[in-house]
């Protein structure tokens, strides 16, 4: 089976006037399917960029980068949207969801973006399911401002989730919630993981989240390595 991600040697800098500055430094990485990783590393620490480029928003400056044994580092911003959409699911800190949608209509978003857009009958089946599955039945017709922050962390989990993707990504998945529903996040994502198999990756700054992960790595100065 291949491994999901595959990292050899990569490296990005971003350019600050005429100043270059190395975000990752080598970086090597090897995730196999099924694995849920916490990656831990303090504010500017590399660990937002390494997210850009293992979800294709960013492209690597030198180095090889494998998605399902496909190499994706270096392709072009057309083709790497269409990886995302079709291969990796995003939680995100703030939750990103719309406003003006309710949560059965943001959890089936990313499907409608796709280039080819399934019927709407199974879309609507699929994401009721997964709103079951994530504790979300009785408000799949609220709007997120009647939502409560751990409802809304729901949501965005039920999004990621329901392009049946390879890959979530969660940026600081607990970050702007109480610790007991913190810990109710925390504990569904396990969940996720045993029970479904999905394959996830954490950045974070959280000890309960770095506690349960079955992989710890951290990252400094752009320098990736597994935790002691």
């Amino acid at each position: 089976m291949s491994a999901i991600i595959e990292l050899v040697d990569v490296k990005k800098d971003y350019r600050l006037g005429g100043i270059v500055v190395p975000a990752l430094k080598g970086v090597n990485l090897v995730v196999q399917p099924g694995e849920l990783t916490a990656v831990m590393g303090p504010s500017g620490s590399g660990k937002s960029t390494l997210l850009n480029i293992l979800g294709c928003l960013d492209r690597v400056t030198a180095g090889s980068y494998k998605l399902e044994g496909v190499e994706v580092g270096q392709t072009d911003f057309d083709q790497l949207a269409e990886v995302r959409n079709e291969k990796i699911g995003f939680i995100f800190q703030s939750f990103n969801l719309i406003p003006v949608l309710d949560v059965l209509e943001n959890i089936e978003l990313p499907c409608l973006l796709r280039a080819r857009p399934e019927s709407r009958v199974a879309l609507r089946a699929r994401a009721k399911k997964i709103a079951d599955e994530v504790g979300l039945t009785s408000v799949v017709h609220h709007r997120p401002d009647e939502l409560s922050g751990g409802q809304r962390q729901r949501v965005a989990i039920a999004r990621a989730l329901v392009t049946t993707p390879k890959l979530v990504l969660a940026d600081e998945p607990t970050a702007n919630l109480d610790s007991e529903t913190s810990a109710q996040i925390l504990k569904l994502m396990l969940a996720l993981n045993r029970d479904h198999g999905v394959t996830f990756l954490f950045s974070t700054h959280d000890p309960r989240v770095e506690k349960h992960a079955r992989r710890r790595l951290e990252i400094s100065d752009g320098v990736l390595r597994e935790a002691a």
